[in-house]
């Protein structure tokens, strides 16, 4: 029921992390709702997920109430209850019992039936209910947990409701051991692809032949799933930076943009190689891929706690701009990364250390049909930062030395 690669133990820290800081107040964290789809699979809120490493619950909730004089009802797993009919269709779930609170690493496992006196009670004894799940934009509908506490206030005097949407996004920045321990794992798996992928690449095979090749090297290496789906574009199609189709031959003299990432353990990897189609860079595709490459050292280069990563784009970028490209740099450096291949994380949030994030500059030169980027995942550390890509070639000898062999 919980996936491997954290412990139960980790996960019951982060659930006490997130009742302490309620300070009293109420708050409910859900996973979402719906049957799996009949393509792909379905996924819970990752908050969810972050706290009980549950990814098959639909409907679950974890219930947090601080003040509650029973201790072991004051986090409380709450999952709908069994319908053997349902159950047939969609999968066999477990009765509650002392097997399941093991398993799930909750001492108090309850029905959803529960929770409206549950959570009454609660209200009356607290008056206070506190938002956890991220808040949603005017024009989108409010977030699950903001839209149940708007009935609970309506029916209790005084009732008020607060805000700590950004807790649980905080934790998630920054990683664990546990967590560095699966990010290195999928980063692993995906370096298998990808040198798949450079004994493949020839002129006149197919982009999605180049896309399954890359995609047995991370099922052979342990993943189950990709992090997104991969980007194999060759020559026009690697200057369009979220191209699906993956279904054209590559071209003699052209370069491939390969973005790619197994997921292993639910942790994502996201890494980013451009490849000469024949084994050989040209003297102009050597001089843009060397200066992508000096815009990402010097984003590298600049990463220590307390840096943003608005300032980590500003020192790439110099670098592209002062070159006369800075209009084919069309994306931000990158992002935060962890349990979603984007991470929340504001470009404005100061690093720390034990954060994840890509660094992935690039250019686009559309009436060339060249597209270039090069990226990395980066933990940041005490004194600054830890590629844990780097094995992976990139310098235009190490690429062009993995396609020839």
């Amino acid at each position: 029921m919980v996936e491997p690669g954290v412990s139960l133990e980790e996960y019951a820290k982060r659930r006490m992390r997130v009742l302490r800081a309620l300070k009293g107040s109420v708050g409910l964290v859900m996973a979402g709702d719906g049957a799996p789809p009949l393509r792909g699979e379905w996924f819970p809120d990752m908050d969810f997920a972050y706290l009980t490493g549950m990814m098959n619950e639909p409907g679950a909730m974890v219930f947090f109430d601080p003040s509650n004089p029973d201790p072991k009802k004051r986090i409380v797993l709450i999952l709908r209850p069994v319908n053997p009919e349902m159950d047939v269709w969609d999968g066999y779930r477990d009765l509650i019992s002392e097997k399941l609170r093991k398993e799930t690493g909750f001492e108090t496992v309850l029905r959803t039936l529960h929770l409206p006196r549950m959570m009454t009670e609660a209200a009356k004894r607290t008056r206070r209910l506190t938002c956890l799940h991220a808040l949603a934009s005017y024009s989108q509908p409010v977030s699950e947990d903001y839209a149940f506490f708007q009935k609970v206030a309506a029916r209790i005097p005084g009732c008020v409701i607060d805000d700590q949407s950004d807790l649980i996004t905080s934790m998630r920045m920054v990683k664990s051991a546990g967590e560095v321990k699966q990010i290195r794992a999928a980063i692993k798996a995906t370096s298998v692809g990808i040198d798949r992928v450079c004994k493949a690449i020839k002129p006149g095979i197919n982009e999605r032949e180049l896309n399954n090749i890359l995609v047995s090297g991370f099922q052979d290496s342990g993943s189950t799933r990709n992090a997104f789906d991969p980007i194999v574009g060759s020559g026009h199609r690697g200057t369009v930076l979220h191209y699906k189709e993956n279904n054209q031959v590559v071209e003699d003299g052209d370069l491939l943009v390969l973005d790619c990432g197994a997921e292993i353990n639910r942790y994502a990897s996201d890494i980013t190689r451009t490849l000469p189609v024949n084994g050989r860079f040209t003297a102009e595709q050597k001089k843009l891929y060397n200066l992508v490459l000096k815009s990402q050292l010097a984003a590298i280069k600049a990463i220590k706690p307390g840096v943003t990563m608005t300032q980590l784009d500003a020192a790439a970028r110099k670098v592209i701009t002062d070159a006369g490209y800075g209009d084919s740099f069309l994306h931000s450096i990158g992002h935060h990364m962890g349990l979603e291949t984007h991470d929340p994380g504001a470009a404005t949030i100061k690093l720390k250390p034990g954060m994840v994030v890509t660094i992935e500059p690039g250019i686009y030169l559309a009436d060339m049909s060249i597209g270039i980027r090069i990226e990395d995942d980066i933990l940041v550390t005490e004194t600054g930062s830890r590629n844990l890509s780097s094995a992976i070639p990139k310098t235009v000898a190490e690429v062009e030395g993995a396609i020839n062999g």
